[in-house]
């Protein structure tokens, strides 16, 4: 679901000002210097979680050819998500490490949680993996927060352009109409 934003420019500043990658690079310097398509991702044992990573590994060229810089927010340490990125040929993108949820959670992005047993039932989470997600990607152990969902967010300097909010796990955004 492809939303505008709704949050203050001010709260979205002072939002973006706090966050730092692993880089040290604030989000709100990143976005001062580039729009930014900033992906929330669930964990790194989560298929459709590798599927996002190879999806924007994919649309790099085109993303950079548009001006946008992706960022990417994962609930890992950054030794952990270092071979994700890694194995996609995107190990040098900038990422934020939020392993205690809280840029998740910030009342900016307030990203929702599910419980992972109702999630397995969902037809849209079967078709997903049956469509190839389980099989190219494969699924590991939930090291990370295993209830949190995942979201896009379109920035372009302190200001929420689109965001896009998952309703189920297995969702698939078009990352190229979110950055229009």
């Amino acid at each position: 679901m492809i939303n505008t934003g709704v949050s203050s420019t001010e709260d979205v500043a002072q939002t973006l000002a706090s966050i730092h990658t692993e880089s040290g690079a604030s989000l709100l310097a990143l976005t001062e210097a580039s729009p930014v398509l900033l992906i929330f991702l669930r964990h790194f044992g989560c298929s459709f979680c590798r599927q996002a990573i190879s999806d924007v590994a994919d649309l790099r060229e085109e993303l950079a050819r548009r001006g946008v810089r992706p960022v990417f927010v994962h609930l890992g340490t950054p030794e952990r998500a270092k071979p994700f990125f890694d194995y996609y040929g995107i190990g040098d993108v900038e990422r934020v490490s939020d392993p205690e949820a809280k840029v998740y959670q910030h009342p900016v992005f307030l990203l929702s949680r599910i419980h992972p047993a109702l999630t397995l039932l969902q037809p849209a989470v079967w078709a997903g993996w049956l469509k190839g997600a389980l099989f190219k990607h494969g699924i590991g152990a939930i090291k990370e927060d295993g209830h949190q969902m995942q979201g896009i967010f379109f920035l372009k300097g302190p200001k929420i352009v689109r965001q896009f909010r998952y309703r189920t796990i297995a969702d698939e955004p078009d990352y190229l109409k979110l950055v229009g």
